[in-house]
C-alpha cells in the first residue's frame, strides 16, 4: 500500500520562514530511517503557496488563481510517499516524525489509489498505457 503523508502549512511556513538547522538535521535523520526502512518512496518540502497558482475549473472555463491562498490549516507544507502494509503502519512511522513545525503542527495521511481499485472501468488498454507511463518515469524508456 502507498500512502501521501502531507505536513499540513503553518504561518511560519506560508511566510517562507526556512527550518531551524536542528529541525533540518532531525528531518534528515528521519528520512534516514525510512529510507533504510525501505518506507520512502518520495518526499519533498513546498515553497509557501505566494509562490504558486491554483487553476479553477467550470466546464471548460479555466481561472488561474495567484497565491497566497487564505486558509494556511489546509495548505500542504511538504509531503512523503510511503510504502507500507498499512495504514496503521503509516500513522505508526509518522507518530516517530520530529515535530515538522516550530508550534502546533498536523500530518495527514491518504492511501494512493492503485490500479485495481478502479475495477472493470480500467480497462486492459488503460493499463498497458499506465503501465508504459510508469517505466518512462522509471527511466526503463527513455
Amino acid at each position: 500500500m502507498r500512502f501521501m503523508v502531507m505536513v499540513k502549512a503553518s504561518k511560519e511556513s506560508e511566510a517562507g520562514a526556512p527550518p531551524s538547522e536542528e529541525l533540518l538535521a532531525a528531518m534528515g535523520r528521519y528520512s534516514e530511517e525510512l529510507v533504510k526502512a525501505g518506507v520512502l518512496l518520495a518526499g519533498e518540502g513546498l515553497q509557501p503557496s505566494s509562490r504558486g497558482a491554483r487553476v479553477r475549473f467550470s466546464g471548460a472555463q479555466r481561472e488561474v488563481i495567484d497565491g497566497p491562498f487564505a486558509e494556511t490549516r489546509e495548505l500542504v507544507a511538504g509531503f512523503w510517499i510511503f510504502q507500507v502494509q498499512s495504514l496503521e503502519e503509516a500513522i505508526e512511522w509518522v507518530k516517530r516524525c520530529p515535530n515538522p513545525m516550530p508550534g502546533d503542527a498536523e500530518i495527514e495521511i491518504r492511501q494512493l489509489f492503485e490500479a485495481e481499485d478502479f475495477g472493470e472501468e480500467f480497462t486492459p488498454e488503460l493499463r498497458e498505457q499506465e503501465a508504459r507511463l510508469r517505466a518512462q518515469l522509471a527511466g526503463e524508456d527513455r
